[in-house]
């Protein structure tokens, strides 16, 4: 056996020792709502309730956190939905998903508040989220396998004879909107163009969500700043002159059609360049 110690996303998948591990309580409908009479203060959990009910094994938020840190100290999650302000997006269902980034690599993972409300309701979304994305890291695997097992369990059904679960479905492909949308966006050479762009788009770039939409809004709003100091640093530009057709004193002069009225042209009705509508 090599004594070469794991780090990185292979630490990931070493179980965890026992003394991290918890034991959270599981029972049947039934079994939680039994009488005051019936519960046990239970001497595996320390928690009262029905006396045959079922303990599953789980890796605690602050276990997870500090696997999580060993393995890279730079992991990051994000929702991959917020709302208006800010904040991460609920689906109908009071669920959350989430992107788990570690060393470089990102995997979705979804959670829920198992029916707390308030401040720890939020808490134990994130949680729960979290360890259902580091699963796909392969962490606590061998935990899931077990809990997935004793849920059947729970409900009083044989496992064998259990339907596969169905799986809630990640959200949709957004790349290629994205990357449509930056090279729209770049094509515009003025803020007029943006602007009607704008117009034209919004509601295509509004089927983005989370870091996609942020993404994009970044890049429009860098370059309404960049075409905006463009404009404002570019010299005024000369006005256009052309040879004068019919001036006596002035043929073949190159004028504006500013320099005509200043010169009190008396022709300037039957000047071809005037009847072009030149602008000074």
């Amino acid at each position: 056996m090599s004594d070469t110690k794991k780090t990185g996303l292979d630490l990931l998948r070493v179980p965890f020792p026992a003394n991290l591990i918890s034991k959270l309580p599981k029972g049947t409908k039934a079994q939680n709502e039994c009488s005051a009479a019936e519960k046990v203060n239970c001497k595996i959990c320390g928690g009262w309730h029905h006396p045959k009910i079922v303990h599953l094994d789980y890796v605690g938020h602050a276990a997870l956190t500090d696997r999580l840190l060993d393995c890279d100290p730079l992991w990051n999650w994000e929702p991959v939905a917020v709302d208006d302000n800010g904040s991460p997006k609920l689906d109908k269902d009071g669920g959350m998903w989430i992107k788990l980034t570690v060393c470089g690599i990102t995997r979705l993972g979804y959670g829920d508040a198992q029916g707390k409300t308030g401040g720890n309701a939020t808490k134990e979304r994130i949680g729960d989220a979290l360890r259902n994305a580091a699963m796909r890291f392969g962490a606590a695997l061998d935990l899931w396998s077990k809990a997935d097992i004793h849920a059947d369990e729970v409900d009083g059904k044989d496992p064998e004879k259990t339907p596969a679960k169905v799986t809630k479905a990640e959200p949709p492909e957004e790349t290629a909107i994205l990357a449509t949308a930056k090279k729209e966006i770049d094509a515009c050479k003025n803020s007029a163009d943006l602007a009607t762009l704008k117009a034209q788009k919004a509601a295509t770039w509004n089927k983005l969500t989370g870091k996609n939409l942020i993404d994009c809004r970044r890049h429009f709003t860098a370059t309404e700043k960049r075409l905006a100091a463009k404009a404002l640093s570019a010299p005024f530009s000369e006005p256009p002159r052309h040879p004068c057709p019919i001036g006596e004193d002035r043929a073949g002069t190159l004028m504006s059609v500013a320099e005509c009225l200043a010169a009190d042209c008396k022709k300037m009705s039957s000047c071809p360049n005037w009847n072009k509508d030149l602008t000074a």
